[in-house]
């Protein structure tokens, strides 16, 4: 799957960004053992950059071509019958899992929107470790439609989602 335009153009948002893992996500994400805690997850996910790797397709010879060109793909796997996208929490998960992927830097509610078009049914965070994650169904779905799950002081749960412009 090619990555959405968007995404695979330089971003002024992530400029500066050197691909170190947020330290709040991996904390929460290292805490998952129960729904409250895969909750918190989320929350920390919705509020950080993620890296969605992209690697080379396309004609492949075993020998030199002029004309061949190489196409860049967002990267799924497939386990039993669910397919995931893959997306990384920083630099080191994703050299882990493949050293030659190109990191593409972007929000949760961007991959989340990329999961359907992908053939994918789930997003997968860190398949190579530290700490795997995986979202789907309704609240993926939450996610990709731009809302954000939020926790209040009491410990409550709630979907948010910004107002656009003329709203």
């Amino acid at each position: 799957m090619e990555p959405p335009r968007h995404l695979a153009q330089p971003n002024k948002r992530f400029l500066g960004d050197d691909g170190s893992p947020d330290p709040l996500v991996r904390a929460a994400l290292a805490a998952v053992g129960d729904q409250v805690s895969y909750s918190r997850a989320v929350v920390a996910l919705c509020a950080s950059r993620l890296l969605m790797p992209i690697v080379a397709s396309g004609d492949e010879t075993d020998h030199p071509d002029p004309d061949r060109h190489a196409e860049m793909a967002a990267v799924t796997l497939r386990d039993g019958g669910t397919t995931h996208l893959l997306a990384f929490t920083g630099m080191d998960a994703l050299r882990a899992w493949q050293s030659d992927a190109r990191p593409v830097p972007c929000h949760l509610d961007e991959l989340a929107a990329s999961v359907q078009p992908a053939g994918a049914t789930e997003l997968l965070l860190d398949l190579a470790g530290p700490s795997p994650f995986v979202l789907g169904g309704d609240l993926l779905a939450a996610i990709a439609d731009g809302q954000r799950l939020v926790e209040f002081e009491d410990g409550a749960f709630a979907w948010v989602k910004q107002a656009q412009d003329g709203e």
